[in-house]
């Protein structure tokens, strides 16, 4: 595969961890796990292949509706990932950011959040963003709450406000917008992911569940890309 032609930067929803449990009489959280384990995979064969961004939606600000077992189950897989990433000896250089609120999270959470940004921000392979505790509009809220303050604080005029301030007040400041978003598990939609971010991604959904998703239907995904006419709004 040419790396001239592979997307800089690649977003999935990871959908369809609890209807394969189900499907297998499994427990939700099996499902889970085996989505984690599978976001291991993916991010590494990513790596390899020369991917310079690769951002995951691991669980909304909706997510919270959730019962509080699930809720309990995502928050120790989330712990238990970053850990396994901090102690893992052969991280392929790849950079770990969290993207969400993480302030809401536990205290022992945050701190092992912390940690992987920190021992990590110096990696130069692909740069894994971790979307948590995420919502796009809450984002978009958040950085108009940061452009307002500095108004307020006479650092910016309002006639200075314009997309490249707000694309530095979002999650992804400093970041190319993501070329190419896949969501396996059937659904149709971005269900509030990356908002602003995903004004000219192409999309590619597939019926097939996140833990069934591999390296196969990755490389898939990218040269379905690839054939694509990308115009950003020109004829």
């Amino acid at each position: 595969m040419e790396e001239t032609l592979l997307p800089k930067h690649i977003a999935i929803i990871m959908d369809g961890n609890r209807r394969w449990a189900k499907e297998k009489k499994l427990d939700t959280k099996i499902g889970h796990k085996e989505g984690a384990e599978n976001l291991k995979r993916i991010a590494k064969y990513a790596n390899q292949i020369g991917i310079k961004y690769l951002t995951v939606y691991a669980f909304s600000t909706e997510n919270w509706k959730r019962t509080k077992e699930e809720v309990g189950a995502l928050m120790l897989l989330l712990q238990k990932y970053v850990e396994e990433f901090l102690n893992d000896s052969n991280m392929d250089n790849i950079k770990v950011n969290i993207l969400g609120d993480i302030s809401k999270l536990d205290k022992g959470i945050q701190k092992s959040i912390n940690r992987i940004m920190d021992n990590t921000k110096s990696n130069t392979g692909l740069t894994l963003n971790i979307a948590f505790n995420y919502g796009g509009r809450d984002e978009i809220v958040k950085a108009m709450q940061r452009i307002a303050t500095r108004v307020k604080e006479n650092e910016i005029q309002v006639e200075e406000i314009d997309e490249k301030l707000i694309e530095n007040s979002l999650y992804t400041a400093g970041q190319p917008e993501p070329d190419l978003l896949i969501r396996p598990g059937g659904e149709q939609r971005i269900s509030n992911y990356l908002l602003w971010q995903l004004a000219y991604t192409e999309f590619i959904f597939t019926s097939k569940y996140w833990p069934d998703f591999n390296e196969k239907d990755l490389d898939e995904a990218i040269i379905t890309f690839e054939n694509r006419n990308r115009k950003f709004g020109a004829k």
